[in-house]
């Protein structure tokens, strides 16, 4: 499948399901503590605006508002944004695509992209990624969640296909896109998905 067709599909298939996602997850409390630890600390280090990718319900954006970072959420769901819009109000939303930010280059302080590119395929993924790195300054810094494994390969998502990513290929794909991965973690437990994340700066 195409980039845009895969994109077609993902924005259709959530939309159908927004109302259980943002029930399900739409709350940083349904978030595992270490990983808002971990974005809490990163959040901490950075300087600039930060664009939370694929933002889903707002909840990682609002978090990010809250610790006074200048945050802007994006997502190509516009269910997710109206939601965001009305749930968490303190923060700026719009509908967009973590292909094309539509920010000047090198003008961001961060980018989440929390499980935001688990659909997109690995003949993909070098797009985005080279787009974070467009768009963050000097120093500024990445943090990525996404569904770690063995080995490269898809599976069937509650949504649509998403993808397990061994931490070293996905590592060896964030600094082909010109960044250096300071910090990865993982993280497995009964009835969850293996879980990785990844910091890296530009």
């Amino acid at each position: 499948m195409d980039d845009a067709r895969s994109l077609e599909s993902v924005r259709t298939s959530y939309g159908t399901r927004a109302a259980d996602y943002i029930t399900a997850l739409g709350s940083i409390t349904q978030a595992h503590p270490d990983d808002v630890a971990l974005i809490q600390q990163w959040a901490e280090s950075l300087d600039g605006p930060v664009v939370d990718v694929g933002c889903g319900p707002g909840q990682w954006t609002d978090l990010l508002r809250s610790m006074g970072v200048e945050a802007c959420g994006v997502d190509p769901v516009p269910e997710f944004i109206e939601s965001a819009r009305d749930t968490y109000p303190g923060a700026r939303y719009r509908v967009g695509r973590a292909e094309r930010l539509s920010v000047d280059s090198g003008t961001l302080g961060g980018v989440l992209a929390w499980y935001s590119l688990i659909h997109t395929a690995p003949e993909h993924i070098g797009a985005p990624l080279a787009e974070f790195a467009r768009c963050l300054r000097p120093g500024g810094g990445l943090a990525l969640g996404f569904f770690t494994g063995p080995t490269v390969e898809p599976f069937d998502h509650a949504v649509t296909t998403a993808y397990y990513w061994p931490m070293d290929t996905f590592t060896a794909e964030v600094e082909a896109a010109g960044l250096t991965v300071t910090r990865t973690a993982m993280r497995t437990g009964s009835g969850h998905r293996p879980h990785g994340a990844l910091l890296a700066t530009r």
